[in-house]
Order: C-alpha cells, then sequence, then structure tokens
C-alpha cells in the first residue's frame, strides 16, 4: 500500500513518512502542494496525509483540485486549526478525516488504516492473538492464559505494536516514532523504561518469557 505525505514542515513530514513506512506502507513525499498535486494525480495512493498551510498551494485547494478531478484518495487532513469551522470546512472541501497538530503518531497510523479499511471494505481483526496472549482491540483489554493484564495506554500501544511485529525485531528509533508524538523527547531510556513495565506485566508471573531484547537492535516479541 502507498501514501502520500504533503507537508512543509521536514521535521513532522520526516517523523510522518517514517512512522507509516515502518507500520509497512510505500511513502512518496512532497514538501509543497503543487508538488503533492502532481504526485497525487499522476500515482494511484491508498491514502494521503495533507497539511493546509503549504507553500505554492494550500492543502485544501490541492484537495479541490483532486476531487475536481474524480481522484477519491482517502484523505487526512493536518492543521494546527482546531475551531469546528475550520474541521468542517475541510471536510466539506473533500477531506476525509482531521486531525488537528500537535498529534500523536499512533494515532495517525490508526486513522490511517481506518479510512483505507472503509476505502477497500478491509475488515480489521478485533483481536491480535500470539500463543497465549491476547490483545483485544475494541475492548481495549489483554489476557495471558486467560489472566486479564492491566496496561496503561502506551503499554497497550506498545504491545500491540510488538504483537503486529511478531518475530520481527524493532529498533527503539521505530518504538519512539510509533509510541510518542514528533515532539517527543528524544532520550532513549524512556523506552528502555516502557518496555521494562510491558515485561513485568507480560512475563514476570509467567514460565515462558515472550519479549525479548536483541543487543544492538531493540526488541522483539515471539510466541511460546
Amino acid at each position: 500500500m502507498r501514501v502520500l505525505v504533503v507537508e512543509d514542515d521536514r521535521k513532522i513530514g520526516s517523523f510522518v513518512s517514517q512512522a507509516l513506512q515502518q507500520a509497512g506502507f510505500a511513502i512518496d513525499y512532497a514538501a509543497d502542494g503543487a508538488s503533492g498535486l502532481d504526485l497525487a494525480l499522476s500515482t494511484r495512493y491508498d491514502a494521503a496525509v495533507v497539511d493546509i498551510m503549504l507553500p505554492r498551494l494550500d492543502g485544501l485547494s490541492l484537495i479541490e483540485t483532486l476531487r475536481r478531478q474524480k481522484v477519491a484518495t482517502p484523505v487526512i487532513i493536518l492543521s494546527a486549526k482546531r475551531s469546528v469551522d475550520d474541521r468542517v470546512k475541510g471536510l466539506q472541501t473533500g477531506g476525509d478525516d482531521y486531525l488537528t497538530k500537535p498529534f500523536a503518531l499512533a494515532e495517525l497510523l490508526a486513522r490511517v488504516f481506518a479510512l483505507i479499511r472503509r476505502a477497500t471494505g478491509a475488515v480489521e481483526p478485533a483481536r491480535l492473538i500470539v500463543g497465549d496472549l491476547i490483545l483485544d482491540l475494541p475492548a481495549r483489554e489483554v489476557r495471558r492464559q486467560g489472566q486479564k493484564l492491566e496496561l496503561q495506554p502506551r503499554e497497550f500501544s506498545l504491545l500491540e505494536y510488538l504483537m503486529r511485529n511478531v518475530s520481527r525485531p524493532v529498533s527503539k528509533t521505530m518504538i519512539l516514532e510509533h509510541i510518542w508524538d514528533y515532539s517527543f523527547c528524544p532520550q532513549t531510556n524512556v523506552v528502555d523504561v516502557l518496555v521494562c513495565r510491558l515485561r513485568n506485566k507480560v512475563d514476570r508471573d509467567f514460565p515462558v518469557k515472550m519479549i525479548h531484547t536483541i543487543r544492538g537492535v531493540g526488541y522483539v516479541l515471539k510466541g511460546p
């Protein structure tokens, strides 16, 4: 699946693009509206993430042009504007979703997946299962061997990320960019602390350990 990111702030654009790539998407990036429009008209995308305040061509004009050209690519609008009128205008212009800055990358990813599911009619599994570990997405609950594990929101997000990448190592940078928003503190010990907290809940009371450290690489979740 391919996603177009149109964002003139290079830092935000980089974090969004990397997060989407790590979630399995192919990414095209444009730093201005005119370049983004050219890409959107010449390439088929599963979704687009478009900022409103762009040089050369603003985001709303970009979306209006796409809709006039009968391009139905689902679009998430990014904006620092928070008023109801701004959100309504963005959606009336042809945007499919509206996310205000600052935002968490995990929420952006969830919205991208949701847009693509709606556009394609695909069904997202309600539960992720690895061995005796079950993560219930709608209920936001986790159980292992039938025992409920009480997780904080970031612990839940980290476990979901590890389970979606079961048996595939993920780096600390990948975890930072997935769990925290683009303004996160770059101190890497926050990942170690979060993994330690999650490991205490997922592995401590069970003989088979599932969360493993790979030195020099990061972490991986493996089934029993």
